[in-house]
Order: structure tokens, then C-alpha cells, then sequence
């Protein structure tokens, strides 16, 4: 046997070559978060493209996040950036961290009461002002879009 065969695995070929089995390959989600230096912090970048990712079923309820370390390392952000947007992802519920095991999607929440409820929408359509505004796009806009999308008729 080769010296360059780990005993038991059957080299895959193709594409991603002799070490695709090898977790060093880039897991799909880590591969997908993208920073953009538009003035919006690093770590709500981070915080609504993962959010995304379980919104829209990328990352499903208990599967694993990448690490932290990972996600500094891939990004050359600081690791304190990316603590701060796993922090807002677990404030949230969206995420549960397990000490020694790792950092996972949570469950669906169980529904906040009526004030949280609002609360948390007001907080949320204010973010979504400033974000549009910031980005140059009438806020008006964007809500129709987001019932567009909604519904199925969105790109």
C-alpha cells in the first residue's frame, strides 16, 4: 500500500482530488459567509448570514456550526468578532453552544409572549430600515420584496 492511502479509506478522485474525505474539507455554510467592509460590524454580518442559513434550511434544526475558530480563521476576522455574533445567535435562541461538543442549531423556540413578541418585531423592522437605507434601498421596498419572497415569487 501507498504511503500517501490512509488504510481502510478508498481514495475518492475527481475534483476535489486524493483528500476529499479529509475534514479539511470546507464544510458548505463556512465556505458560503462572505464580509464586506459596507460599515455594517463584522459580527451582524456574520449573525444574519447564519441566520439565513437556518432560515432558508442550509443549516437544520441540531446540526453543527462550524467552530468559532474556524469561522475566524476562515474569514482572517478576529475570533472575538465571531464569539460576538455565535453570543448574539444564542441570545436570540437560535443557536446552543454544548461545552466540549460544539455549537449547534436550535430547536424552534417556543413562541416569545405578546410584548417580547413585539418588541423583537419593532427591533427587527428597525434593522431592516437602517439596513436598507444604508445599503441606498427604499425600506418600502425591501418589505414588499420580503412578502414576495414569502410567497414563493421571489428570485
Amino acid at each position: 500500500m501507498s504511503a500517501d492511502v490512509t488504510p481502510g479509506l478508498t481514495p475518492r478522485r475527481g475534483s476535489a482530488g486524493l483528500y476529499a474525505h479529509m475534514p479539511t474539507q470546507r464544510d458548505p455554510v463556512l465556505a458560503s459567509l462572505r464580509v464586506d467592509r459596507s460599515g455594517v460590524p463584522i459580527y451582524l454580518q456574520l449573525r444574519d448570514q447564519l441566520l439565513h442559513a437556518i432560515g432558508d434550511g442550509r443549516l437544520a434544526p441540531e446540526s453543527r456550526l462550524p467552530t468559532m475558530r474556524e469561522v475566524a480563521t476562515a474569514l482572517t476576522v478576529d475570533l472575538n468578532t465571531v464569539r460576538r455574533a455565535y453570543d448574539a445567535l444564542a441570545r436570540t435562541g437560535a443557536i446552543r453552544v454544548v461545552p466540549a461538543r460544539g455549537t449547534f442549531v436550535a430547536e424552534r423556540p417556543p413562541a416569545p409572549d405578546r410584548l417580547q413578541r413585539d418588541q423583537a418585531l419593532d427591533s427587527f423592522a428597525h434593522r431592516v430600515i437602517a439596513l436598507a437605507t444604508a445599503a441606498g434601498l427604499d425600506p418600502v421596498e425591501a418589505a414588499e420584496r420580503v412578502l414576495q419572497i414569502q410567497k414563493g415569487e421571489g428570485r
